[in-house]
């Protein structure tokens, strides 16, 4: 009888376990794609990307698809001018907490962007709901399965693509990581930087204080389970293990000697993509002797809303990135 009683509150306790993992897991989706779509739709300094879009800017074509799930579509945006013999491709990845959020919404960086002569395109990528098992990894793989889908279309309408940059912000930027640093190899399109706001660059429960991972080993581990989309155990945090399951997922991990120069910016107060994420990125960089510029908002969240000054250098600085590593369009 003892033994059963025993089975029996060793029993509960797992499904405790299981359900305070659960509740972590659908707190973490619904505040991250939630404040990830404020960080949308406020912006402090929009006019600066203001574009009077017309047919003398460029033309763009929505919707094109590039796999079989109904997600799978970018937009591609061509300047007006077609007569050049090679064009710079800017790629920008939507926000919204790996759960929410539309290429759409990204159409003023899109519009700005082939004004200035470059061929841009906002890509659609699987997001996670309560019936599939999209990761951080298969939206990666979607990113990845894309870009030679937008460079053939591309090619098609003229415009032959001969340099890459990738971008995003907060999960969009998350993935824009991974594939300059993880699949730059492999691309169809030689990449030549990276640009990102807010994008978490790690996944180490200590420095996911906001959400209480760092007390939580369950939580941690059913979280990062999700996103990784590989089982983690709480025996396996703080090991190699751990790291290696996590690798795909981690865009630091990925930094070398070749990796591409790096812009980024990120709010010391930012709650939602936690801001003790962001050293491993800049440790790697540093450590790899990497060019990057790193820009700190130090009155501001995820949204990045109280350092205005700063966002107008982030834009300036995206400006002399495309113009040293991209070419002048």
């Amino acid at each position: 009888m003892k033994n059963v009683e025993k089975d029996m509150k060793n029993e509960g306790k797992g499904r405790k376990k299981v359900l305070w993992g659960f509740i972590y897991v659908v707190s973490f989706i619904v505040v991250f794609a939630a404040s990830a779509i404020i960080k949308m739709t406020y912006d402090p300094v929009s006019e600066k990307m203001q574009v009077n879009w017309n047919d003398s800017v460029g033309r763009v074509y929505t919707d094109i698809a590039y796999g079989e799930k109904e997600q799978n579509k970018f937009d591609l945006y061509v300047p007006a001018d077609n007569t050049k013999k090679s064009y710079s491709l800017v790629v920008y990845l939507h926000a919204g907490g790996f759960a929410a959020g539309d290429k759409s919404d990204d159409a003023n960086m899109l519009k700005w962007l082939t004004s200035k002569g470059y061929v841009a395109a906002g890509i659609n990528y699987t997001l996670r709901n309560e019936s599939n098992q999209a990761s951080v990894y298969t939206m990666s793989q979607d990113i990845k399965n894309s870009i030679p889908v937008v460079k053939a279309e591309a090619e098609k309408l003229g415009y032959n693509l001969g340099r890459l940059a990738i971008s995003g912000g907060s999960a969009g930027g998350t993935l824009a990581l991974l594939y300059a640093y993880r699949d730059a190899d492999t691309s169809p399109i030689p990449v030549k930087m990276v640009f990102e706001m807010v994008g978490p660059p790690s996944f180490y429960p200590e420095d996911w204080t906001p959400y209480g991972l760092d007390q939580s080993p369950e939580a941690a581990a059913d979280l990062f389970s999700i996103m990784s989309g590989n089982t983690i155990t709480t025996d396996m945090i703080g090991t190699a293990s751990y790291d290696e399951a996590v690798k795909n997922i981690s865009p630091y991990m990925w930094i070398d000697e070749n990796s591409v120069p790096t812009l980024v910016g990120y709010g010391k107060y930012d709650k939602v993509a936690p801001f003790g994420t962001v050293k491993h990125l800049i440790n790697a960089l540093e450590e790899n002797k990497v060019p990057y510029d790193y820009i700190e908002f130090p009155h501001s969240g995820h949204g990045l809303q109280n350092d205005t000054k700063l966002y107008l250098k982030y834009i300036e600085k995206i400006n002399e990135y495309l113009e040293q590593y991209m070419g002048s369009e």
